[in-house]
């Protein structure tokens, strides 16, 4: 199992809506808007790290208002 967090940017005004469309989407486990540089934040699970891709890329980054994607995957130290 892999984790990331995904930092969304979205067009002016969109957070609240790209965050519930985000949430919509399987893998993802909580989607929220926030403040700050990014407009909205996600954590999201996948089998390996070819699948986080496809979800970030295919997925996360289609939904209408988003702007740019940062993928922070967590780490286990």
């Amino acid at each position: 199992m892999v984790e990331a967090y995904v930092l969304i940017q979205t067009e002016v005004g969109k957070a609240a809506q790209v965050a519930g469309e985000v949430s919509k989407i399987p893998g993802v486990e909580v989607s929220a808007a926030v403040t700050g540089p990014y407009d909205a934040i996600v954590h999201a699970s996948a089998d390996d790290v070819d699948s986080l891709g496809k979800l970030v890329v295919a997925r996360i980054q289609a939904v209408a208002g988003i702007t740019r994607t940062l993928t922070c995957p967590v780490v286990k130290l």
